[in-house]
């Protein structure tokens, strides 16, 4: 679908540009060329993507993983010369196509994604196929920095304070601020001076475009009582649009910020692409990790670490391979016929960030594939950089609430308000990645669609949710993808947290900024029909709605749980290395023992530089 589409607009650019522009000018047919190069996957920074040496059999470190967190590792741990890393990814190479911010949205439907599904649920998920929730991760250099909306918030200090109280010392605030600072390149001019780091790898910026409805959606805020805020400064109480991780128009991955500007000026460090990783070689007797085996075409391979094997693949493949490897809960890998090497709750604590869809037509312009995907607005991204093809999927503005202090703007936000500048009817793509059955999407969607009805939508998005979820084994068949069971809304205050944040929608709705451009909540007329009986806008209707139209924000984290030795739940110590195996650490989002509040790509990039630090602490490397 994605490819097609994608080859379309090649075709419709280059022959209407030919047909229609070709008599004004040499700029044109400038631009037409150099949008085909862009769309066949030209550009010579991709020659960096390239493997090309051979693997050594053994290494100082093994790093499973090049996503968020890996890429970080390989950058750090690289820059000691007398280190030799080498980087593992089961995925491929980004191409030109993934740079590009509003095609976030048919990555999913690539092989850069594992296509990971929940089981099937009888609390979260109804209105998806089967009550299974989509689950998309990324399979390629960069990891999910490459599938994700790229928006960019280190989250609430209070949420890194508390990490430090559970027991994980140098993980304060005051720890890990200036990690994230180092990570940062911030190009935010309105931001708290000092507060943001500028001479970091990752590119923070707003987008270059947004719509008339973002505007209102901010300016109706604080009509509402509430402030602009710089939300990555001292205080997230607030609106204001989303801080980024792109450049200039582009997306910055993990891969192209930390990766890029050191291929091949360090010799030290090799990257296996298309390597999938189906063990972690680890001594019974004395319970040392001394490599991985990993598959590479048809062949499998074993390479050796010297000092660690780390785990960065995510909080899905890390548990997943720990538990292949003889570590965690005994009885489940006794049940797949796995000797336990070490008794541990691996797979326990998954945590993840959901919203609920509430549509609102408007007379303003909203974004729609045929409104977006244009010629001239495509040149003009070619040409600038700027215009809607440089929107994040349509993300633009963002507001923070601490409902249980709604008068201090120093709270610790439990409810996000996204808002986005088109309906979820603007693209069938959306229904496919929510995985929304036919039938509710047409009773609800079919009608605005039919009359290309502009809209717009906001998500009430609960930040600190009480509910858990587990990942297990399915099999032993490392190829077989695990089995993920999200638990969403397990524990009722996460519904109620989530109604609250609906009715601030319905509030917002009504002030004036919104009102002048004809937002109108279409929930009254159209109703999610398996939901109307409980009485149209009833707590109890609202239950439902949550309940169905479950959306899944991509922020999954927690299945090794960082803590003391004295947490049964713990799975790594402080310094991210597993109890009980010796030279094995997990640095990714699976650490994090209570989800931050607010998305997750930057605290995980911070978590990389802050063990980076460590490592080379551990081993006596002085910087």
């Amino acid at each position: 679908m994605w490819i097609k589409r994608i080859f379309l607009i090649a075709v419709i650019l280059i022959d209407y540009t030919v047909c229609q522009f070709l008599p004004p000018g040499q700029a044109i047919i400038d631009s037409v060329f150099s949008i085909k190069n862009f769309l066949e996957d030209g550009g010579q920074r991709l020659t960096f993507e390239q493997d090309n040496y051979f693997i050594n059999q053994e290494y100082d470190f093994v790093i499973v993983g090049a996503g968020s967190a890996g890429c970080v590792l390989a950058n750090r741990l690289s820059e000691n010369r007398d280190w030799k890393i080498l980087l593992l990814e089961a995925g491929p190479r980004e191409n030109l196509l993934m740079d590009v911010p509003m095609f976030v949205h048919y990555l999913q439907q690539t092989n850069a994604d594992w296509h990971y599904k929940t089981e099937s649920s009888n609390g979260s998920c109804l209105a998806m196929v089967n009550n299974q929730c989509k689950w998309p991760r990324g399979k390629v250099m960069g990891g999910s920095s490459v599938l994700n909306y790229m928006i960019y918030t280190r989250g609430n200090r209070r949420d890194y304070d508390k990490w430090a109280a559970m027991g994980n010392s140098g993980w304060s605030w005051n720890d890990v601020h200036p990690y994230f600072q180092k990570l940062e390149k911030s190009h935010i001019k309105d931001g708290v001076p000092g507060y943001l780091g500028t001479d970091g790898p990752m590119a923070i910026s707003y987008p270059n475009w947004h719509t008339k409805i973002a505007k209102a959606f901010i300016k109706a805020g604080i009509e509402n009582g509430a402030s602009y805020v710089d939300y990555n400064g001292p205080t997230q109480i607030g609106y204001s649009y989303f801080h980024t991780t792109t450049e200039n128009g582009i997306r910055k991955s993990s891969n192209a910020a930390y990766i890029y500007p050191i291929r091949g000026t360090r010799t030290n460090l090799h990257i296996k692409k298309e390597s999938f990783v189906t063990r972690i070689l680890i001594d019974p007797q004395t319970k040392r990790a001394h490599g991985v085996e990993f598959v590479n075409g048809k062949k499998t391979y074993q390479v050796f670490a010297r000092k660690e094997v780390i785990m960065s693949a995510g909080a899905i493949n890390s548990p997943q391979l720990l538990m292949l490897s003889g570590i965690g809960p005994g009885d489940h890998l006794r049940e797949h016929g796995i000797t336990p090497l070490v008794d541990l709750a691996v797979g326990y604590n998954l945590m993840d960030h959901t919203a609920v869809p509430i549509a609102l037509t408007v007379n303003a312009s909203s974004m729609f594939i045929e409104n977006v995907a244009t010629v001239p607005n495509l040149i003009r991204y070619e040409r600038e950089r700027k215009g809607p093809i440089s929107s994040i999927g349509a993300c633009e503005a963002v507001a923070f609430y601490d409902f249980d202090r709604p008068t201090d703007p120093d709270g610790w936000p439990d409810i996000e308000l996204f808002q986005l500048g088109g309906p979820l009817y603007g693209d069938s793509i959306y229904r496919d990645n929510f995985n929304i059955r036919t039938s509710i999407y047409a009773t609800i969607y079919s009608e605005m669609e039919k009359q290309a009805q502009n809209g717009f939508q906001i998500w009430p998005m609960i930040l600190r949710p009480k509910s858990r979820g587990r990942i297990t084994l399915r099999s032993r068949d490392p190829f077989a993808h695990p089995r993920i069971y999200a638990n969403y809304f397990s524990d009722p205050r996460d519904v109620r947290t989530v109604i609250r944040g609906v009715r601030k929608v319905q509030e917002l709705a009504k002030m004036p900024a919104l009102a002048q451009i004809g937002a109108k909540l279409i929930d009254y007329e159209h109703p999610v029909p398996t939901c109307a009986h409980h009485g149209i806008d009833s707590d109890n209707y609202w239950d439902c709605v949550i309940r169905h139209l479950t959306f899944t924000i991509y922020h999954y984290s927690g299945t090794c749980k960082m803590g003391p030795q004295s947490d049964p739940t713990a799975v790594v110590d402080s310094r991210l290395r597993v109890y009980g195996i010796s030279n094995l650490r997990v640095i990714d989002a699976s650490i994090i023992p209570e989800i931050p509040a607010g998305h997750t790509n930057g605290p995980t990039l911070m978590i990389a530089e802050r063990a980076a630090d460590f490592i080379k602490e551990d081993w006596n490397y002085a910087q």
